[in-house]
């Protein structure tokens, strides 16, 4: 635990007065999730579909990242609407988060083949801190109490999403409410809801009947940190089976690998080869997302000439 401690510190993510509960996870497989990151996503498809993504990040650190989130979204019956929701539990050592979005968008035919999607997004979170879990230098220190302690706090955010037969872009910025995360039992400010900003773009190429390659890029902003992007290529077979590469600017470069049976049930993984510095003390990340499609609602998203 001392061990765990002392790297997180010296690495800059643990448990500091303007830190903690700071940056929203992020997730190599955003293009296979993307409403997580999006919520305008919501009903752009024309079925309803059900996500889950398990990422275990830097595995090798004691009580490093884990995210799990599942989240639902699809078309209303009316063909200019969207709905979704999601949960997220989101643990890094005695820190938790944990909570619930639910999403509305609305589809805007803008031409022929392109629609422009806008959404609004509302739910709680819930921060955990576990007293119990922090080793201090000095036992006298009573900057954290030695119990369970939590805060709720709403979280609203808007986004768009601009999308075509094979391409789309768009934008999301969540947590717009700004508070500071402080604990009745805890005489210090524990940390600070920062300002999150979020854009992605992709394409899909058909190469032939059977194959297509699906670029994809992501621009993260968390305010006060770097910007950071991240580009991915994906190769999909027969809308079966899917290989691709992803870079995350100063930070890794993933293989992501997956299979959909009967255009239904999808099973998707990736593992990040950690390029930072991080990379002294964790083998890699891994991430899991499984996905159902339930059945086509009738509703046509994007109309083909």
């Amino acid at each position: 635990m001392k061990k765990y401690l002392s790297i997180l510190f010296i690495l800059g993510i643990g448990i500091c007065t303007e830190a903690f509960g700071q940056q929203m996870p992020q997730f190599t497989q955003y293009q296979l999730n993307d409403f997580i990151m999006n919520p305008a996503v919501a009903g752009s498809k024309s079925y309803f579909e059900a996500k889950s993504n398990n990422r275990y990040q830097w595995e090798g650190i004691t009580d490093a990242p884990r995210t799990f989130t599942l989240g639902v979204n699809g078309p209303l019956s009316k063909e200019n609407m969207g709905v979704g929701g999601y949960v997220f539990v989101d643990v890094t050592g005695p820190t938790k988060r944990t909570g619930f979005n639910l999403a509305y968008a609305y589809h805007i035919q803008l031409g022929t083949n392109i629609k422009l999607s806008l959404a609004a997004n509302a739910g709680v979170v819930q921060y955990t801190l576990d007293g119990s879990e922090i080793i201090l230098e000095n036992d006298n220190d009573n900057a954290f109490n030695n119990s369970l302690q939590s805060t709720l706090k709403p979280d609203v955010g808007f986004s768009f999403y601009l999308y075509g037969n094979n391409f789309y872009f768009g934008g999301s910025a969540p947590q717009l409410i700004k508070s500071d995360l402080k604990y009745d039992d805890t005489p210090i400010r524990s940390g600070k809801i920062a300002d999150h900003y979020f854009l992605m773009a992709g394409y899909k190429y058909e190469i032939n009947e059977k194959f297509t390659l699906d670029p994809g890029a992501v621009l993260r902003y968390v305010k006060p940190l770097p910007l950071q992007y991240e580009f991915t290529l994906k190769a999909t077979y027969n809308d079966m089976l899917w290989a691709g590469l992803s870079y995350r600017k100063t930070d890794a470069l993933a293989l992501l690998v997956g299979y959909t049976m009967n255009n239904t049930l999808s099973i998707g993984y990736s593992y990040d080869f950690i390029q930072s510095s991080i990379a002294t003390y964790s083998t890699g990340s891994h991430e899991l997302m499984i996905g159902i499609r339930f059945n086509e609602t009738g509703v046509k998203k994007v109309p083909t000439e």
